[in-house]
């Protein structure tokens, strides 16, 4: 058997001998080497596989969080959207609501905007009624000039008060309507129905169909017995 190794009395340094690798060793060392890489290699390749991610599979989960990130977004967009509709909603109900109570305010302004005029002018209205009864009932031929004067000046009163949708409340005849009507006093009567108005002491009026001032009234009522024996008649029987 060879030996594995050569003393070369040239080459040793301090005195020393020196071994020289032969070809048989340097080719098993280069085995070992490359057998150590390709396991190391494979080893390598094996924890790339297992453990850490692919690019692909690290480029779908980025556009994954990014989709999430997006979809979220969006919802909260839509959410803002919806609450912006919401109060823009609100807001036209409140414009609509107040652009209809400006123009019920302004027709009824339009309306009845001389209500209180007209009140105050009642008054006189009155006073002219009264002297024209007074004048026809005591007056001579020398005044009756002037109480035709005077009844022109209330005819033109009433006039311009129709004019301005001011109507007498009719009365008499009728029965009594508290919505209208303000009863002073009632009277025994049996010849009409009970709560009918038989008197007018002062005239009541509407304003199209608000009420300016109610008609003061006498009402009937049924008569007892002792008011109808003293009248000459009977108590009416329902």
């Amino acid at each position: 058997m060879s030996d594995s190794s050569q003393h070369d009395p040239e080459n040793a340094e301090d005195g020393g001998p020196k071994i020289v690798a032969s070809d048989e060793l340097e080719a098993a060392l280069e085995e070992a080497i490359a057998s150590s890489e390709k396991r190391e290699a494979e080893e390598k390749a094996s924890a790339d596989g297992e453990g850490a991610p692919s690019a692909d599979k690290m480029t779908i989960e980025l556009l994954s969080r990014e989709l999430q990130d997006l979809k979220g977004l969006h919802e909260e967009k839509l959410a803002e959207l919806a609450e912006k509709d919401d109060a823009q909603l609100r807001l036209q109900a409140e414009f609509e609501n107040f652009r209809r109570r400006s123009l019920k305010e302004k027709q009824e302004s339009f309306k009845f905007g001389h209500q209180n005029l007209v009140k105050d002018l009642l008054s006189a209205v009155d006073n002219l009624e009264r002297a024209l009864e007074h004048g026809a009932q005591n007056a001579g031929a020398e005044v009756k000039g002037i109480l035709d004067g005077v009844e022109l000046v209330y005819r033109e009163i009433l006039g311009e008060l129709a004019k301005h949708a001011v109507q007498e409340i009719q009365a008499e005849g009728a029965v009594f309507d508290p919505a209208v009507h303000e009863a002073m006093g009632q009277i025994p009567n049996g010849e009409v129905p009970p709560n009918t108005v038989l008197q007018v002491l002062q005239k009541g009026y509407v304003i199209h169909d608000r009420m300016i001032r109610p008609s003061r009234v006498i009402v009937s009522r049924e008569p007892t017995a002792e008011e109808a024996a003293a009248a000459g008649g009977t108590p009416t029987q329902d």
